[in-house]
């Protein structure tokens, strides 16, 4: 039978630290471009509900955001948010079925030390995953918003006040911590460096070269490919060593062997003008 699921607590500040974390922890960002499209649902969402975002960060299997609702839960706003980047996700790389984890992970903040606390965890999620060596080189993060004062997206003013200052802020977000007790996925997100793909790829291929890896049957490469996946390899670190197109590579990953020729064939579409918040521009501040 099944057990009903608890309710969630409503927190007392109104302002909730919020996981999206994609399903077996597979990954829901493979490019920059689907960051940019994930960031114009959250700030078309954002425009439509009236929610303040304090903190984002988009990791390559979850993101973590710090919210304060408005007229909407956090139910119906993660929901619109979950479906529409999911159908253009699936679409985009030719997959089917559901992308995200059932349901979004929470918790309250309900005090201003809690707060702080959590702000620098989702701030730092990239270094302690490895990805940069301070705050600020990612650019899918609000970081750069507090220490420009302002973004298109985070909502800093809040924290800024909390602070007394921009100065203050920026030196406690910088400041070395022991904050994973917060909800702590960071770990999740840690890329296998470029030798110990191709040591696993040799391990598990027997090949040392894309043109060995394309000798082999069609089925066995597809096997392959998803051991590889299983043990840690980014699509875009398989595709490279194997010489296949990423989308063949997810498709190989996603869809078992005897519905692999069933797929339809792969149409992207752009989003609706009046979607489009933000372009490519790498001088966007969040």
């Amino acid at each position: 039978m099944n057990m009903p699921r608890t309710a969630r607590k409503t927190s007392l500040s109104n302002i909730y630290h919020v996981m999206l974390r994609g399903i077996n922890r597979q990954n829901i960002f493979e490019e920059d471009e689907d960051r940019l499209y994930f960031m114009n649902i959250l700030g078309r969402c954002k425009k439509g509900s009236g929610f303040k975002l304090y903190a984002f960060v988009l990791m390559s299997n979850h993101v973590h955001l710090l919210i304060e609702p408005a007229d909407e839960s956090l139910d119906t706003i993660f929901r619109r948010i979950g479906t529409r980047y999911a159908v253009w996700f699936n679409q985009k790389y030719q997959r089917v079925g559901h992308l995200f984890q059932d349901r979004f992970r929470s918790e309250n903040v309900e005090s201003g030390l809690y707060f702080m606390t959590v702000l620098r965890y989702i701030i730092q999620n990239p270094m302690k995953a490895g990805i940069e060596s301070r705050p600020g080189s990612y650019r899918w993060s609000s970081f750069l918003a507090y220490e420009q004062g302002k973004g298109t997206v985070t909502d800093t003013q809040y924290a800024l006040d909390l602070f007394g200052g921009k100065q203050q802020l920026v030196e406690y977000l910088n400041q070395k911590n022991d904050d994973d007790s917060v909800m702590d996925e960071a770990s999740c997100d840690r890329r296998l460096k470029n030798d110990l793909a191709k040591e696993k790829m040799r391990r598990i291929t027997q090949c040392s070269s894309v043109s060995e890896f394309e000798q082999l049957d069609s089925s066995l490469r597809k096997e392959y490919v998803r051991k590889m996946h299983h043990e840690g390899l980014s699509l875009g670190q398989i595709s490279r060593l194997t010489g296949m197109p990423k989308t063949t590579v997810y498709k190989a990953v996603q869809v078992p062997e005897d519905q692999a020729g069933a797929e339809k064939p792969l149409q992207l579409h752009e989003p609706e003008p009046d979607f489009v918040l933000y372009c490519m521009d790498p001088d966007t501040i969040w």
